[in-house]
This record gives structure tokens, sequence and C-alpha cells, in this order.
């Protein structure tokens, strides 16, 4: 698991508490880029041994909401390394939102959509229908109920993701020949 978080929400303070014992505070400096929507760089303070990053909430408000690639990096003054990289989405401000907002992930709006599919189902008999020159085709009620399956589990796996982390749980693995 990286240092970074999945997720920032933007109009909230971020804090990240990062210890790195190759490259020490205060000999090794941090810096955290973002791109994407938006550019985004922090550089980290010293805190013990480790790095703090840090954002106001002021601060993250005006940051773009969207996926951003990122890179932890590390510098001693002249090498500067690589330390970390991966991928991390700017939720929305929520205060910010007008009312009708609709925050739910791609995941659950295309659940969503499938399920209201197969609901209105059971009003419609017919799989496909032509008049004159244009003709309607629908989903074979069977894919519709695979697609529903994939991102119920889907769902279910960023659903247990969100739990493990918020419960800090870590798993080891060991692997033998």
């Amino acid at each position: 698991m990286g240092s970074i978080p999945g997720e920032i929400g933007a109009g909230v303070t971020f804090r990240a508490e990062i210890e790195l014992p190759v490259y020490p505070a205060p000999e090794w400096s941090l810096s955290l880029i973002l791109r994407g929507p938006g550019q985004i760089d922090l550089t980290g303070t010293p805190s013990g041994t480790g790095h703090q990053l840090q954002a106001l909430a002021s601060t993250t408000a005006s940051w773009q909401p969207g996926r951003y690639r990122y890179e932890l990096r590390a510098t001693d003054g002249t090498d500067v390394v690589k330390v970390e990289t991966g991928e991390v989405v700017i939720a929305p401000d929520l205060s910010a939102q007008p009312a009708g907002y609709d925050g739910r992930n791609h995941v659950r709006r295309v659940l969503d959509a499938i399920e209201a599919v197969i609901e209105n189902r059971a009003t419609i008999d017919q799989q496909s229908y032509q008049i004159n020159n244009r003709s309607l085709s629908r989903t074979p009620l069977g894919d519709l109920l695979k697609l529903r399956d994939k991102y119920r589990a889907e769902l279910a796996a960023q659903k247990r993701a969100r739990r493990g982390a918020a419960l800090g749980r870590t798993y080891k693995v060991r692997f033998t020949c």
C-alpha cells in the first residue's frame, strides 16, 4: 500500500506522515507532485526522521477534482530520487456542490443503470422490433444479469477496501517454495 491515499478531498485538510528509513529527514526532503486536471506541488516538512506533507482546507478548496498521477520525490540537495508513483483522485468539495449533486462513483452509477433496465424488462417483452426503416435491439436479459453481477462484485470489493483502509488493516503475505 502506498503512502498517499487513493482519494483526497478538496476543501478539507490533507495531511500525510511518511517514514522513509532510506531517505530520513532532515538529511533528505520530500515533495509530492500531482498532475491531472490541475498542477499540485507540496513540499514536505521534517517530522523527526520522517516527513510531513500538509495542505490546509483553504488550499485544497481550489484543487480541481479528477484523477491525478503522482510522484513522491526525495532529495538531499544533489540527488533526486523517485520514491513512489501512483494514482489519486481529488474528490470535489462536497460543501461547494449544489442541490441535486450526484456523488455516486462510476461503478455505482453503472450498477444503478443496469438494475433500472432490468426492472423495466418486466413490462417489455420483445427483444427487438422494427418500424419502417428503424430498428431497436435490446441487450439480452442474461447479459444484463452477468453485467449486474460483475458490477455488484466490483462495488463490494470497493466497500471492503474502504472498510479495510478505515480499520487500518494490514495483510501480510508469505510465499514459500
